[in-house]
């Protein structure tokens, strides 16, 4: 199978999976949060931030190196899976201990500590599941990962109607995150024992071989990537904890309905970087004319897709919290206008990101991300007090403009970057095409939304096609697509 196949299969068993998940996610989200309330919701949310930054002591980046390692040579393949495995049963104990101590020590009520253990064993379950599929991933076999998401969505689905039904607390709600990871995590190990037995995978029992001299390199080399992903969760979640140590839980529940919007949308890009990470390691060194031009077109179509995702919603946010979560979360409301550009910024940068990290460049990526950390902890201490969740808001957005404009200065500098003209040219473009559909739903805003969104889609990209933001090189590549679907 070619790689243009190869990506397009992927691509699309990813997105399909990641669509339905999102789906399935975006009802038992609303059922929860409606169920719980502002404050429960509130006490939900800061727990799934808190366990979330410790849990990425759990992998530190070696779920990106065996991907990154395996995808070059399969023949590693067991040499990871066993000695990741090792490192991440010690590593899971020692950040248990870290969490009970911190949460403990920070003086939180009773329920709020029961929530954070019961979510401790689900980022455990969740780091190892993601070692599974790291290898999943390397293997360019995307459909078990999507599998297992549409089935994680099923399981907490079906498990958040019981929890309603039976009138749980927000403890039980956490449990069922736990029950469908573990189930997940079970699914991912049988997959793997199963459908690799005749590749790379072969001699299960006998390539199980744990190597201590393999350790230190490999950390060495991962921690980048960890350093990178750690300073990523950090700036994503920190401002839930900082909320709920200066405002409380209620206000953690207004900022996090919004958010909880915003990190669905953000399935997008990764959908795409995922697929095409592995060629993109593979090819880095000794194809740089198809990389430039592949990284091109993963901006340009994220670009296609954000800027107008930013202008609709920011227009309909209204529409969009009553819809999804009621009367009870019109606070909500602000920040989903402002969060949102976060995924603008974030389609645009998602691109190069992975080349970086596909070019060894890993470190750069860490180094960007610490100082964006770092801004956006200030950023937070200097707006919360005075503008609450509004100020945590602006200062997420503020963190992904520095993050973003960094990254496409240094690919730029290395000889990757998109030339000013042709990328003026594409957002102009695009804008221009948001800007008619912003109209439309700005004109027409009495409209249901059921009625209002369809037609502004249809709206933009009409334009857009008129105005010839598609040219030929696209229509090639998506019949080329389609063809190797067919296929």
């Amino acid at each position: 199978m070619g790689t243009v196949q190869r990506i397009a299969r992927n691509t699309t068993a990813l997105l399909a999976g990641q669509v339905l998940s999102y789906i399935l996610a975006f009802f038992y989200m609303m059922y929860i949060a409606r169920y719980l309330g502002p404050a429960s919701f509130g006490i939900l949310s800061f727990a799934f931030a808190f366990t979330s930054i410790f849990a990425i002591f759990s992998n530190l980046g070696l779920d990106v190196l065996t991907v990154r390692q395996v995808a070059r040579d399969k023949s590693l393949a067991m040499k990871y899976l066993a000695n990741v495995s090792l490192m991440k049963m010690i590593l899971a104990a020692i950040i248990c201990g870290l969490i009970v101590l911190t949460i403990n020590l920070l003086g939180y009520p009773e329920e709020t500590i029961k929530v954070v253990y019961i979510l401790t064993l689900y980022v455990i379950c969740q780091s190892f599941t993601h070692m599974l599929y790291s290898m999943f991933q390397a293997f360019e076999r995307m459909e078990f990962m999507a599998i297992g998401g549409v089935l994680n969505a099923i399981l907490l689905l079906c498990g958040t109607m019981f929890a309603i039904n039976y009138g749980f607390a927000v403890a039980g709600f956490a449990s069922i995150y736990v029950i469908a990871s573990i189930i997940v995590l079970g699914y991912s190990f049988i997959v793997i024992r199963l459908k690799f037995t005749n590749q790379t995978l072969a001699s299960f029992k006998k390539a199980f071989i744990f190597d201590r001299t393999f350790w230190r390199p490999t950390i060495r080399e991962a921690f980048p990537f960890g350093l990178t992903g750690m300073f990523g969760v950090i700036y994503t979640y920190i401002d839930s904890v900082m909320l709920s140590a200066m405002q409380g839980a209620t206000v953690v529940g207004y900022y996090n309905a919004a958010y909880k919007l915003v990190l669905v949308l953000l399935f997008i890009p990764s959908t795409a970087g995922i697929a095409i990470f592995p060629s993109m390691s593979r090819y880095y060194s000794i194809l740089k004319g198809t990389i430039k031009l592949a990284i091109e077109k993963f901006c340009k179509y994220m670009l296609i897709l954000g800027i107008p995702i930013g202008i609709g919603t920011t227009l309909l946010a209204n529409k969009i919290i009553f819809l999804v979560f009621g009367s009870e979360y019109l606070h909500s409301i602000i920040a989903l206008q402002i969060l949102i550009w976060t995924v603008v910024l974030t389609f645009a940068g998602a691109p190069f990101v992975k080349l970086l990290e596909s070019a060894n460049r890993q470190a750069i990526v860490a180094r960007i991300s610490g100082i964006c950390m770092v801004a956006n902890i200030v950023l937070n201490l200097l707006l919360i007090p005075e503008y609450s969740y509004v100020g945590a808001s602006i200062a997420t957005v503020i963190t992904e403009i520095i993050l973003v404009g960094s990254i496409i200065i240094v690919t730029h500098r290395i000889g990757y970057g998109i030339p000013h003209k042709r990328l003026i040219k594409y957002v102009l473009k695009v804008a221009i095409a948001s800007l008619v559909m912003g109209v439309f739903i700005w004109y027409f805003e009495y409209l249901q939304i059921y009625l209002i969104l369809p037609l502004a889609v249809l709206i933009y990209f009409g334009i857009f096609y008129i105005i010839k933001g598609f040219d030929k090189e696209d229509i090639l590549l998506f019949k080329r697509l389609i063809s190797s679907r067919g296929n």
